[in-house]
């Protein structure tokens, strides 16, 4: 008989097989999320926006929604641009931004220009931006270098604490100028650590004083006036929290707008466009009580809806994060993860008037340029973690 030689077997005289190459992960799933939240806040801009437009531009409804676009292309290039790239090579630059962010906190404080009272945009003309932003990202990396280099020494109180000081002298920076920014600050630091230590007592602790301090907030609040650490107009915002309606004329106006805006909605909203607060009733609805527009046009159905489009968002975040390659891949997602959710929350918080109003805007919907370039750089490095998760075969 006759015996037949294949080709596999004649391979290996001509030499050795080629190597396979390495499957990597990519999660679309997010990138379409990013997308949809995206062109669902441009809507949502030019509807909200449109009046107001229209008397302050020439006519030019989409004007708001226009400059929104313009800066969320950009953002979406460049965060397929770093998305692509290891984001070990952003480690480099962690203690870079980590000074810079001294520095751009510093001359926002001495030569910002003054919006509403506060210094929060450096710039000139109409280029600006709000360091805090860059601050965040920065601290999101240099949190996860350090925490990364100690290792299992970070379960220490010394590590803990060190890692908090880290934080602490930009955190009160930031809270000088733009106290919402600070809390989101303090929360990234909270998370993160949340995450990477064995000590979760501590951190139980801190929600339960940060539970009494909202139930005692009026007292809290009018003796800390008293002695010089709260300003009046900080005072003034915890009382228009506990009583909107005794306090109409001193603030309370906005947060009464938008919770007509909301209860108005009803189950199915009244309409896209079909807003009636948004028609001066509600001051910058674009802005930070976008979220109360999306309730009176969509309803309670819209408003769920983009609720569980963020959960989903930080499923996805958690499920990059626990396969990620390293701890400093995972650190970072978890702090963008962090900074998202503590956004979404404190937003919706506010427009419901479960807190006190502290000027945070939803991130991709609201109207800021700043807010949505850098959440797109986050977005970036987020990708890039998954991008490095190798596939099993």
């Amino acid at each position: 008989m006759r015996r037949l030689v294949g080709k596999q077997e004649a391979r290996p005289e001509q030499g050795a097989p080629r190597k396979k190459k390495v499957r990597r992960f990519y999660d679309y799933s997010l990138l379409f999320t990013i997308i949809f939240l995206t062109v669902f806040g441009l809507i949502m801009i030019y509807s909200a926006s449109a009046p107001k437009a229209q008397i302050l531009y020439d006519g030019d409804a989409a004007y708001f929604m226009k400059r929104q676009a313009a800066i969320a292309f950009g953002g979406f290039v460049l965060m397929l641009i770093i998305s692509k790239i290891n984001y070990h090579f952003f480690a480099r630059f962690a203690f870079f931004s980590y000074g810079l962010s001294y520095i751009l906190m510093i001359a926002v404080s001495l030569f910002g220009k003054r919006v509403n009272g506060k210094r929060r945009w450096l710039g000139v003309g109409s280029l600006s931006f709000q360091p805090t932003e860059f601050v965040k990202i920065a601290l999101i990396l240099v949190l996860s270098v350090v925490i990364t280099q100690m290792g299992r020494k970070v379960n220490s109180w010394r590590n803990i604490l060190y890692v908090g000081g880290l934080a602490a002298p930009l955190a009160l920076l930031v809270t000088a100028n733009n106290l919402s920014s600070g809390i989101i600050i303090c929360g990234i630091v909270f998370v993160m650590l949340f995450v990477a230590t064995k000590r979760k007592l501590v951190f139980a602790a801190c929600m339960g004083g940060a539970g009494f301090l909202l139930a005692f907030a009026g007292p809290i609040g009018a003796a800390l006036e008293a002695v010089g650490i709260l300003q009046e107009y900080q005072l003034s915002r915890i009382n228009v929290w506990l009583n909107p309606e005794a306090y109409a004329q001193e603030g309370g106006f906005q947060v009464l707008q938008g919770l007509y805006a909301i209860g108005s909605g009803g189950l199915m909203g009244k309409g896209l466009g079909e807003s009636i607060q948004k028609m001066g009733f509600v001051p910058e609805a674009q802005n930070d009580m976008i979220f109360s527009i999306i309730c009176e046009e969509l309803g309670l159905f819209g408003a769920v809806s983009v609720i569980l489009i963020f959960l989903f968002m930080i499923y996805r975040f958690m499920l990059i994060a626990s396969n990620a390659p390293d701890l400093f891949g995972a650190l970072i997602v978890v702090g963008v993860m962090g900074h998202i959710a503590i956004q979404v929350i404190l937003n919706i918080a506010v427009v419901t008037n479960t807190i006190p109003n502290t000027g945070i805007t939803l991130p991709f919907i609201s109207y800021g340029g700043t807010s949505v370039l850098f959440l797109m750089m986050e977005m970036g490095m987020v990708l890039s973690v998954s991008n490095q998760i190798k596939l099993e075969k």
